[in-house]
């Protein structure tokens, strides 16, 4: 995957045991290939199993997110609803206060959109959160903004 072959990287994975075909991050690197081909059936198939797997682990819920506002009948609510109770559970998690921003942003809710980016600023690395979002065409709304923060 890291070379940009989704093919050569399911190849690899088929070659795995069986023993191991279901480690978290084995499954991790499969829902990045699922993701890459963008086979969001199978890709939230993969996150729902990483969330079995390891309910800990924040990248599963992430995942079944990315892959519900995707998949046929998914869309921004249904990412929006997966996503939110996970708030509570990975209060330090940045990337879930975003998505949510980038969620709310989409669905026409500025106001909450800037909270939830507010909050990703403040739990996460403020640089990395501002270039994440002056590169995110979901948050345009917000690009203005976004230029004018502060360093901190």
């Amino acid at each position: 995957m890291e070379l940009g072959d989704a093919h050569e990287a399911q190849e690899e994975l088929a070659r795995l045991s069986p023993a191991v075909t279901n480690h978290p991050d084995v499954l991790e690197v499969r829902w990045a290939v699922a993701a890459g081909q963008k086979d969001w059936a199978a890709a939230l198939a993969l996150a729902r199993k990483l969330i079995e797997s390891d309910p800990q682990r924040a990248s599963g819920w992430l995942h079944q997110a990315y892959a519900l506002r995707r998949v046929v009948g998914g869309g921004l609510v249904a990412a929006w609803d997966a996503l939110l109770p996970t708030i509570q559970k990975f209060p330090t998690e940045p990337t879930i206060p975003y998505n949510l921003a980038c969620y709310a942003c989409q669905l026409g809710q500025l106001d909450e959109a800037r909270q939830w980016l507010k909050r990703a600023r403040t739990v996460g690395d403020h640089s990395r959160i501002k270039r994440m979002a002056l590169a995110d065409p979901d948050l345009e709304p917000f690009w203005p903004e976004v230029r004018a923060w502060k360093e901190s």
